[in-house]
């Protein structure tokens, strides 16, 4: 307080006030109705624990796990090297370096519903579908993209990297410029090429922001919800639906006013999986960001 704590304190409190108005008090309260049976409508009655073993006994729960995981997967292989690729090479650009940059943020800037759309249309699985037609030019196709049971995910996951990856190019743009260029005058008058430079020097210097975007990619994934829904709704047969959709459906598709012990009590637990895995990755990756 004598220190100006107050004065501090008192410029602060509004968004404390409002943080805590609309993100910890939701928190809270979806904690609490995860042990009830409420529709927001009748008086909630408290069940313990059963919203969860509901979950559990719930076989589409398991589809949706396996399906949350399969999508997280291959976004990780290539949702998280793109990025880091285009980086790369736009960094190596000497001229139009900022209309690369602009063309590879232009999909963020898309709105996400607009993208989706856009690509539903081209994921059209007749043979006169956009990209079904360029495939016909090289005598591949037609496929059946969002349509197929086998196809769906990945076309769903080539569509989000698409509409996400140039937002982490910029940071690796951003993070490129912290480089000193006397490490890469070094390793070129060592005899050091392109790629010994870059995995000599850059991702050596970039590895406290490739271990940041790795663990916000992984909790990205794991909450999934726009795309599968948009596209395919979760099917065909529950291949694409993910865990958040299942508690969408449990909160707002089931019986009059949804289920929301359930919902909240799947929210409760994919927010306890995610907190625990990014506690041991911090803590697993603390000293490599540092050596």
């Amino acid at each position: 307080m004598r220190g100006g704590g107050l004065s501090n304190l008192l410029f602060a409190a509004p968004m404390i006030i409002i943080f805590g108005l609309f993100s910890f008090y939701p928190i809270i309260r979806a904690f609490v109705m995860s042990f009830q049976k409420t529709n927001l409508i009748a008086d909630p009655q408290w069940v313990g624990l059963l919203n969860f073993q509901r979950v559990l006994e719930d076989p589409v729960f398991w589809v949706a796990l396996q399906n949350t995981g399969w999508f997280a997967l291959l976004a990780l292989i290539f949702g998280y090297p793109i990025p880091l690729i285009a980086a790369v090479l736009m960094s190596e650009v000497r001229r139009a370096r900022g209309l690369y940059s602009v063309l590879a943020y232009l999909p963020v800037v898309i709105p996400p519903v607009v993208a989706v759309l856009l690509w539903k249309f081209f994921y059209d699985a007749g043979p006169n579908g956009v990209f079904n037609t360029m495939l016909g030019w090289v005598g591949l196709g037609p496929f059946p993209w969002i349509q197929d049971a086998t196809m769906a995910m990945p076309s769903i996951v080539l569509e989000a990297t698409w509409a996400a990856a140039g937002g982490t190019i910029i940071i690796y743009l951003a993070a490129l410029t912290g480089v000193a260029p006397e490490l890469y005058d070094a390793a070129e008058i060592d005899g050091a090429g392109i790629w010994r430079k870059i995995w000599h020097v850059t991702l050596p210097q970039l590895r406290g922001v490739l271990l940041i975007t790795l663990i916000l990619q992984i909790i990205g994934t794991a909450q999934v919800f726009l795309e599968p829904f948009l596209f395919t709704d979760g099917g065909p047969a529950n291949s694409t639906v993910t865990l958040l959709q299942l508690i969408y459906r449990y909160g707002f598709q089931n019986s009059l006013g949804g289920n929301y012990g359930s919902a909240t009590a799947l929210s409760v637990m994919l927010a306890l999986f995610l907190a625990l895995l990014s506690f041991v990755y911090f803590r697993l990756t603390s000293g490599w960001s540092k050596n």
